[in-house]
């Protein structure tokens, strides 16, 4: 090989060793790029990542009238327990529970030997009495003719008349006693007072009977359960919502299919101090007796409308040491907390009095720690993930 072709030799390697080192450091230089792109894209994603996402909606204002659904506790519009007036035996009775009975009709009958000798003694002593008014009165009478004569003194016949007088005494005492048990004697028939069903009978036929409701049990309860009373429990701030004629609607278990339209009748006008509630009395027709006495009910009351009253999710509430809030997003996609008050407590939505505009965009279940200024993602726009498009 001559030495021109030598030099050409070694000119082409070393163009070719300067073009490999520039391809390799243009190799080296476009990963170096590409990761750097990467790393800023998973830099950007994870940023965007950090940033929350929330589902907002703006209030809700309900189109009909609103409910306040409460438990409730049927009782009869009447319910009489009946009590011995007298003590004794039980002779006999005549109606069981369940059964249906008019006013005055009889029950049971109670036997009283102990007041049958009471009336005899009373008797007897009432015709003493009588006896000795009697004789009195004799006397009195032939005192005032002797006074005539002058045959004895004024002071002698005013005893008489005066003995006479306390034996008049004695008859009105013994004759008010023989009253009193003939009373009593009358009281041997249980009877009920009005129209109704026997709901509990406690007694038989031979079971000792004490008089009054102190030293024995009730004997019968009768029930008017034509119409009953529903009590109900209202919240403090629904009462000024519940006057007297308010309409409501009542379920009950053992017939759910069936609804029942009862009245508002009657307020305890005062609050119970246990449970910030104030007792509420209903009226319901119970032509056909399907409501029993002592039943639980579900009643559903009829509250007056506001049409610009606002609702939100009781999830959206946020109660912290700053007091009630509800967090709402900005056009700026920020957080701001704004105070609010609570008129109406449904259980999943809560009706606010105050706070929110019909256009704020409430965060529907805030996340923990979530404070004003913080930026947020609505849901629908979160990021794409690293190496995607969009």
């Amino acid at each position: 090989m001559s030495p021109s072709d030598t030099r050409r030799t070694k000119r082409g390697l070393r163009i070719a060793g300067v073009v490999g080192a520039l391809a390799a450091v243009a190799i080296v230089a476009t990963g170096v790029l590409a990761r750097s792109r990467g790393d800023a894209r998973l830099r950007k994603w994870t940023e965007a990542q950090a940033i929350p996402t929330v589902a907002v909606a703006p209030p809700s204002a309900s189109a009909d009238g609103d409910e306040l659904k409460l438990p409730g506790r049927l009782e009869a519009y009447a319910r009489a327990p009946l009590y011995a007036r007298t003590s004794g035996f039980l002779k006999s009775w005549s109606a069981d529970i369940g059964t249906p009975v008019k006013a005055r009709q009889l029950l049971a009958e109670i036997e009283t030997p102990d007041l049958d000798q009471q009336l005899q003694q009373a008797r007897a002593d009432l015709a003493t009495a009588q006896a000795n008014e009697k004789l009195a009165g004799i006397t009195a009478e032939r005192w005032q003719k002797i006074l005539q004569s002058n045959a004895v003194s004024k002071q002698d016949v005013d005893e008489k008349t005066g003995d006479l007088a306390a034996k008049r005494a004695l008859v009105a005492s013994a004759k008010a006693n023989v009253d009193r048990y003939i009373a009593l004697k009358g009281f041997t028939r249980i009877v009920a007072p009005f129209d109704g069903i026997v709901t509990a009978r406690n007694t038989d036929v031979g079971a000792l009977v004490n008089a009054g409701s102190a030293a024995g049990q009730e004997l019968f309860v009768v029930s008017d359960t034509r119409k009953l009373r529903v009590y109900v429990n209202v919240p403090q701030n629904f009462v000024p919502d519940v006057p007297p004629g308010t309409r409501a609607t009542l379920s009950v278990p053992e017939h759910p299919e069936k609804r029942y339209t009862a009245t508002v009748e009657a307020s305890a006008q005062a609050v119970n101090a246990q449970s910030g509630t104030t007792l509420m009395q209903l009226v319901v027709d119970n032509p056909a007796g399907t409501l029993l006495p002592g039943a639980y009910a579900n009643v559903s009351l009829a509250m007056p409308h506001d049409a610009t009253a606002l609702s939100v999710p009781a999830s959206a509430l946020i109660f912290d040491a700053a007091g009630l809030r509800v967090a709402t997003v900005d056009a700026d996609n920020r957080i701001v907390m704004k105070t609010v008050t609570i008129a109406r407590d449904y259980g999943k939505t809560i009706q606010l009095g105050s706070g929110l505009d019909a256009n704020d965009r409430v965060i529907q279940n805030p996340p923990d720690g979530i404070a004003a200024g913080t930026e947020v993602r609505i849901a629908g726009n979160a990021p794409a993930t690293p190496g995607t498009k969009g």
